[in-house]
């Protein structure tokens, strides 16, 4: 729906206000209802699964580039290297990804992009050691010991033989991943240390409610359905894949 929204719906429709209907129970006319200021929740809701979603995928694009970069190279190379980059990433474990993210986000300042920053550097660690240890089983593999005995060089080696070989184990974490990334993105919009008005996002638009529970508790159900189904449907689609993309699971 995120995808297909702007296609079928004009983008004046979700900023439309109409004060005489500002507040109104779900209709024919208004399926969401309306907010506070008369702007149709509904058009509102498929505006922020726009934002929403696209913060997690590019927050979860740069924890994947970033986490395969430290788990191959620290796998790869091991030695006091290895030590300094697992070190690092216990470092960053140490706090969890809702808790370094809005930390990241008041140091570099509230907005799209730095929210983006923010949730990427926070889901890094997890992607890299998922990575390392991956890596790992894949390196003790015959074909990647005879590849070694052949002369293969690092590069090859890793692009060739690890790192196609990882990429399930990846797929899911990243479809995890988007899950708490949206997750994240709410969690920081709502004390203000994420996206900023004009721009429509599920944590802004939770926030925006909260004063309107006593007159117009849907405007926050709605959004927060959105949230709760969408984060239940990547997890689930993470389940799926796993037992898809893993012959381990297999019987």
């Amino acid at each position: 729906m995120a995808v297909l929204a702007p296609l079928v719906i004009p983008p004046e429709y979700a900023t439309r206000m109409d004060i005489r209907a500002r507040l109104s129970p779900p209709t024919w006319t208004h399926p969401f209802g309306t907010d506070q200021l008369g702007r149709d929740l509904m058009y509102r809701v498929l505006l922020g699964a726009q934002t929403s979603l696209g913060i997690a995928v590019a927050a979860v694009g740069i924890s994947i580039v970033l986490g395969l970069h430290l788990g191959l190279i620290s796998r790869y190379y091991g030695g006091r290297l290895d030590n300094v980059l697992m070190r690092l990433v216990d470092a960053f474990l140490s706090f969890t990804a809702l808790l370094l993210a809005p930390t990241i986000s008041a140091v570099l300042g509230p907005n799209v992009q730095n929210t983006i920053i923010a949730i990427g550097v926070a889901f890094t660690p997890y992607l890299a050691r998922i990575v390392r240890g991956e890596a790992l089983r894949v390196a003790a593999m015959p074909y990647v010991k005879a590849a070694r005995s052949a002369g293969t060089r690092d590069l090859p080696m890793m692009t060739r033989h690890i790192l196609p070989n990882i990429m399930p184990a990846i797929i899911v974490q990243a479809t995890i991943s988007l899950a708490f990334a949206i997750l994240a993105e709410a969690g920081l919009s709502f004390p203000g240390l994420g996206t900023q008005p004009p721009s429509a996002s599920w944590g802004l638009m939770i926030l925006a409610s909260r004063d309107y529970l006593d007159r117009g508790s849907w405007t926050a159900l709605v959004r927060g359905l959105a949230v709760a189904l969408t984060v239940l449907g990547l997890n689930l689609l993470g389940d799926v894949l796993r037992d898809v993309l893993d012959p381990r699971a297999k019987r």
